[in-house]
């Protein structure tokens, strides 16, 4: 036997250890989190509500008490609201610690770090892990695009890393998708995914490809209501009526991308589009563009889209029937084909794509379901049609939507 697989099996002796006396005897666990933003602070609490010991590391002071004091006062509504008892809010935040050292993480079973999305400062800081954990400590990324593979390299025992990308607010959405890199063991994967189930989340497993699946399939309801917008087709007031009334999403695009903020929802398009290697599909917009170059960021700054300044008057829609339907058919469509070619490539199972976008994005119903109602020959005769006027790659019809059933 070789040393990398003397190392291997000595590994998943460990994790198998840790996975027994999670699964058996129900013991609780030592949680790290990396990263005392809002989504790492809204992990921190999911971990500590159900019973985990949790230390949060930022090397930031002032965002580490800011996080602390934010959290307190959460569980103090909550508790208000008559949602929480005022000694079970006590217990969930007796059970996070706030720490400025890595160091602190050596007795962690699961460190899942949530810091800003650069490859590079990810994989340094995994490098440093692993000199800090102990052998059988899983290690995640929070990442929403970027490489799990790419983390995983730069490790001495990469087949340990695995993705854990959860949605914002972390607290509320129900969504966590598990990415296991090209190196991570299986065992990890499915320790990884035991451990969250446990806490209540909708957990499923996508493929190591640019934006997993949620972030992936939904590039379209932005893209394509964007393109609307800047053809002159319809302005966004309108769009986003169409999408609600008639879609029955419970916001339009350009409301929730407002919401998610522009220097989120454009980097991750940038990074996606990249990713593919600048595949016409992905391709980000001017319009969405200069509303980050404006600082112009969303409701967080108090202008993106739509003006949010207090006396400001929104744009009325116009409610035209046909028009509006015509708005939804086409990015529902877009979506429909989006979700078809993920099943086409296996980047998730068909039950778990559907379980992404309702849980994931909250969309009224599973976009392959959707596809079905619709007749897969409907959709791919809007493709093809806007493929013959425009000639370009993005509305180019997946095989899979040739068939009579989307599976």
């Amino acid at each position: 036997m070789t040393q990398t697989a003397r190392n291997v099996a000595s590994f998943q002796k460990a994790l198998f250890f840790v996975y027994i006396c999670f699964l058996i005897l129900n013991v609780y666990m030592n949680i790290g989190i990396i990263g005392s933003g809002t989504m790492g602070a809204g992990i921190a609490q999911v971990a500590a509500t159900h019973g985990n010991q949790v230390i949060v590391v930022d090397s930031n002071q002032t965002a580490l008490q800011k996080a602390e004091a934010g959290l307190l006062v959460t569980l103090e509504k909550l508790s208000a609201k008559g949602k929480l008892s005022a000694e079970r809010a006590a217990q969930i935040a007796g059970n996070i610690s706030w720490n400025g050292s890595p160091d602190s993480l050596s007795d962690a079973d699961l460190v899942i770090e949530a810091i800003v999305e650069n490859l590079e400062v990810k994989q340094q800081l995994f490098a440093n892990l692993e000199g800090i954990v102990r052998e059988s400590c899983i290690l995640a990324s929070n990442t929403s695009s970027l490489s799990i593979t790419s983390i995983a390299s730069v490790c001495r025992k990469p087949e340990r890393v695995v993705g854990l990308h959860f949605f914002n607010p972390a607290a509320l959405m129900e969504l966590v998708e598990i990415v296991p890199a090209l190196q991570t063991n299986a065992a990890v994967t499915d320790t990884a995914r035991e451990i969250i189930d446990s806490w209540n989340k909708k957990t499923v497993v996508a493929k190591d490809t640019p934006g997993f699946i949620v972030n992936r399939i939904a590039r379209p309801f932005y893209s394509e209501s964007i393109r609307l917008y800047e053809e002159g087709i319809a302005d966004i007031a309108t769009i986003d009526y169409a999408l609600r009334t008639y879609g029955g999403f419970k916001m339009g695009a350009f409301e929730l991308m407002d919401l998610i903020g522009h220097d989120v929802n454009y980097t991750v398009n940038e990074t996606v589009c990249r990713s593919f290697y600048y595949d016409q599909k992905y391709t980000p917009s001017f319009a969405q563009k200069r509303l980050v170059e404006a600082r112009w960021h969303g409701r967080k700054s108090g202008r993106g889209f739509y003006n949010y300044a207090e006396n400001a008057v929104q744009p009325a829609a116009n409610t035209d029937e046909a028009l509006c339907r015509s708005i939804a058919e086409r990015v529902i469509v877009m979506l429909i084909h989006e979700a078809a070619h993920a099943l086409y490539l296996n980047i998730a199972s068909r039950g778990d794509i559907e379980l992404a976008m309702t849980k994931g994005v909250n969309y009224p119903k599973g976009l392959l379901q959707w596809g079905n109602e619709w007749g897969t020959a409907k959709v791919a005769a809007k493709l093809d049609e806007l493929y013959e006027w425009y000639h370009e790659d993005r509305y180019r019809c997946s095989p899979l939507l040739r068939k009579a059933e989307l599976l």
